[in-house]
């Protein structure tokens, strides 16, 4: 495993529309195409991971287009469909369905493009390298954070409930792992596990009822950006933050107003540009006929009031 750290942080985000797939010409200019298929522009998370990856494209003389297909798996292997026929020759795909989208993977490698994988974890296959934090594992981690606080300054007890995104492999990865890490304890009672569906409306809504339904809730753990903006929201017009403390996954602007408002205690951070970055440079290796690993692994951070201070511009 190769483990990429931060070098400096990025002087400024690369710009450029996100494009549906492009015209046959563009496969055919000077420089390379790499074509990048992520899963929406709604959260920043994939904003920052896009912003990366054309930065990096910049930097090494490549061309990127990304396509966006707004949380349908459907319209991502369409797309991975469509930059086969025009001949890209590599692609990046961020899979909402990591199962689903083995075929279309399968189908371009067969047609001779390197896959990387980002962020989400697809199985064995003919993928060249995968990309990303430990989900499981991070899940995990902020469990036990978790658990300490609840130990430390809840008294040892809280009902607690989940906004997840059950159609996400990689949330639940993530749910899967803060369970785990909790399940031991007796004094954590799960209350209820609502389904945002990735989509900051829908988890705010679900958030909602789970506020509604369980008032004698406590905690909330939010698997990723759109689930903790929504139950960051919820908690809010319910007039809950004095009784309910929030971990989750992805910074915002939001969540740092709630770690300053001191609900929001805990939020487990990755470096999304970093991992654009790093699949765009994964890429560049492999077209120019050098190995990469099978498996690199990227940093996440747990950001709380300790240590807010240096992503305060970033979400400014």
């Amino acid at each position: 495993m190769i483990r990429f750290t931060r070098r400096t942080m990025l002087e400024g985000l690369a710009t450029g529309a996100l494009a549906a797939p492009f015209v046959g010409r563009a496969a055919h200019a000077a420089a390379p195409t790499f074509a990048l298929v992520t899963i929406n522009e709604q959260a920043l998370f994939f904003n920052q991971l896009n912003d990366g990856a054309q930065k990096a494209a910049g930097k090494a003389g490549v061309n990127l287009v990304i396509y966006n297909p707004n949380n349908d798996p459907t319209a991502q292997n369409n797309a991975i469909d469509d930059y086969i026929e025009q001949k890209v020759q590599g692609i990046i795909v961020d899979a909402i369905d990591v199962n689903g989208i083995m075929p279309a993977v399968q189908k371009a490698s067969a047609a001779g493009i390197p896959v990387v994988a980002v962020d989400a974890i697809l199985p064995a296959g003919p993928q060249k390298s995968q990309i990303g934090v430990d989900n499981e594992g991070g899940g995990g981690v902020i469990g036990k954070y978790f658990l300490d606080y609840v130990q430390k300054e809840m008294g040892g007890k809280t009902s607690l409930g989940i906004v997840g995104a059950l159609n996400s492999f990689i949330q639940n990865l993530r749910q899967k792992g803060f369970q785990d890490a909790i399940k031991a304890d007796p004094g954590i009672a799960l209350a209820q596990v609502v389904d945002g569906r990735n989509i900051q409306d829908n988890a705010m809504s679900v958030s909602e009822t789970l506020l509604t339904g369980n008032p004698e809730l406590s905690s909330i753990y939010a698997t990723g950006e759109p689930a903790l903006i929504g139950a960051i929201a919820a908690v809010q017009s319910e007039g809950r933050t004095k009784n309910i403390k929030i971990v989750g996954w992805d910074l915002s602007a939001q969540a740092i107003a709630g770690i300053d408002a001191g609900f929001v205690i805990a939020v487990v951070q990755q470096d999304p540009v970093l991992l654009g970055a790093a699949a765009v440079d994964a890429l560049v290796s492999i077209t120019a006929g050098k190995s990469v690993a099978a498996r690199i692994n990227t940093k996440l951070t747990i950001v709380t009031k300790d240590n807010v201070g240096p992503y305060r511009k970033m979400f400014s």
